[in-house]
């Protein structure tokens, strides 16, 4: 299963990312497919914390239609939400650990360790600090 990553989300929402197209054509297959693809919690609440800041976006998305983006993408039939379970903490201790995680990277460890928790076998990202994860393959789509 392929999850997304906040930054894919983002480029695929915002017209005015030179990464709108690819981001969104990606996003579109997945939601589209058939295969079960997924979005894990922290990147929904990522994806509304950067659309909305007004220090990010000139224009900022306004909150309605960022909360529209939200649920046009929960729509799709084949989407799997990735959240905390009972074992969660057991995956993500080991990855602090081993990825020698601090401050703010603790937010991509625990999206790490959701897409592992749940059986994430590919993470589309633009964000290259995903590879300090090993048991999680990390890849940009919007790049051939």
């Amino acid at each position: 299963m392929i999850a997304l990553d906040a930054n894919i989300l983002v480029y695929a929402h915002r017209e005015d990312s030179p990464w709108h197209a690819a981001a969104l054509d990606r996003l579109v297959e997945l939601a589209e497919g058939r295969a079960p693809w997924a979005i894990p919690w922290p990147c929904i609440h990522e994806f509304l914390a950067i659309v909305t800041h007004p220090r990010i976006y000139a224009p900022p998305t306004p909150l309605e239609n960022a909360i529209d983006q939200v649920e046009a993408w929960l729509e799709s039939p084949s989407l799997v939400l990735l959240s905390e379970l009972e074992d969660y903490w057991r995956r993500l201790r080991p990855m602090l650990h081993s990825g020698q995680i601090t401050g703010p990277q603790v937010h991509d460890c625990r999206v790490a360790a959701l897409c592992r928790l749940h059986g994430v076998t590919e993470l589309w990202t633009a964000d290259r600090d995903f590879g300090r994860f090993a048991d999680l393959q990390a890849r940009n789509p919007l790049i051939h």
